[in-house]
């Protein structure tokens, strides 16, 4: 798909001016000692800097991705991916395929052209994990550790060791081509149950629109009621809304005013928090928006696929 890991810099060393999806896939797996033993195809599927990520490149992908897991002939696909928006692509492709097989996301936090690139290591990482007896679902490798895409998230800006699974901790971790798995792997769907999703994926004229905001000091929800006086006009989708709340999901009384006004207009509300850590629980009693144990990135996608009917 792109990403860092095949991007390039004008200079060597630079790790910070560079143009990422630059590098095709094919010239990705020259050299790399798991690939030795395998019969790999390559395809590219886009080559993009991930942050420009798009539902539409979205839909291609997870197409690509079930065709080659119908294969009977195919063990495993590695997907090459910018880091921004990994733990979206990575969590979506899990919700909506839950695959038997392997899909493992491999990614870089350097380009190629860095004086010592760190791609190479997860890709090749990422080819020991899709050979692993047993592999299911949707992983993502960086920096030896293996995430859930259920847990997965970007946590540090450059550190090549840019990646967390919160609470539930990494999946396994790869050293000298081996893997140490520490708990299961993500729950599979079969086969059929990821082509009845993508056939209802397909057959979507439109994506709804789901938006993301913040409760934070001196929130009022003016920000929100001008989304939904654009709305009520006729010149804004809105259908629905992710609050990343303070602490357990708390929200402040002005934001918590207009989300109301929000609900009562149709718009479907979600709650998650700000924090790294932890989830969002109900307290007893507790009225207002519904609350997920999603972060807000995951709450996002969780809820768009809920609006599209692909909840289960």
């Amino acid at each position: 798909m792109g990403g860092t890991i095949a991007g390039r810099a004008s200079q060597e060393g630079d790790t910070v001016g560079y143009i990422a999806g630059q590098v095709p896939v094919s010239d990705l797996l020259k050299g790399l000692p798991a690939a030795q033993s395998l019969r790999v195809e390559a395809e590219q599927v886009a080559q993009i800097d991930s942050k420009d990520m798009t539902h539409q490149h979205w839909l291609v992908l997870a197409q690509r991705v079930l065709h080659h897991l119908a294969r009977e002939d195919v063990q495993s696909i590695v997907i090459t991916h910018g880091t921004d928006t990994a733990e979206e692509t990575a969590f979506f492709l899990q919700t909506v395929l839950r695959p038997s097989k392997p899909v493992v996301l491999a990614c870089a936090m350097r380009p190629v052209t860095a004086l010592v690139p760190d791609g190479p290591q997860n890709l090749n990482d990422a080819l020991c994990v899709a050979q692993h007896p047993g592999a299911q679902g949707v992983v993502l490798v960086c920096a030896g550790w293996v995430h859930s895409a259920l847990d997965v998230a970007k946590v540090h800006t450059t550190d090549l060791d840019a990646f967390d699974s919160g609470d539930a901790g990494a999946l396994g971790r790869v050293m000298l081509n081996h893997l140490s798995l520490f708990r299961p792997w993500p729950i599979s769907g079969g086969l059929q149950r990821a082509q009845a999703a993508m056939q209802k994926l397909q057959t979507s004229r439109t994506w709804p629109r789901v938006e993301w905001l913040v409760s934070h000091t001196d929130n009022d929800g003016a920000m929100l009621r001008a989304l939904l006086a654009q709305r009520c006009q006729g010149a804004y989708t809105l259908d629905g809304l992710v609050v990343a709340g303070t602490g357990n999901g708390s929200l402040h009384a002005g934001l918590e005013g207009a989300l109301s006004e929000a609900q009562a207009q149709g718009v479907r509300v979600l709650v998650s928090s700000r924090c790294a850590y932890g989830q969002v629980i109900a307290a007893k009693g507790m009225g207002g928006p519904e609350t997920s144990g999603w972060s807000p990135v995951k709450a996002r996608v969780a809820l768009t696929l809920d609006l599209l009917g692909l909840s289960d």
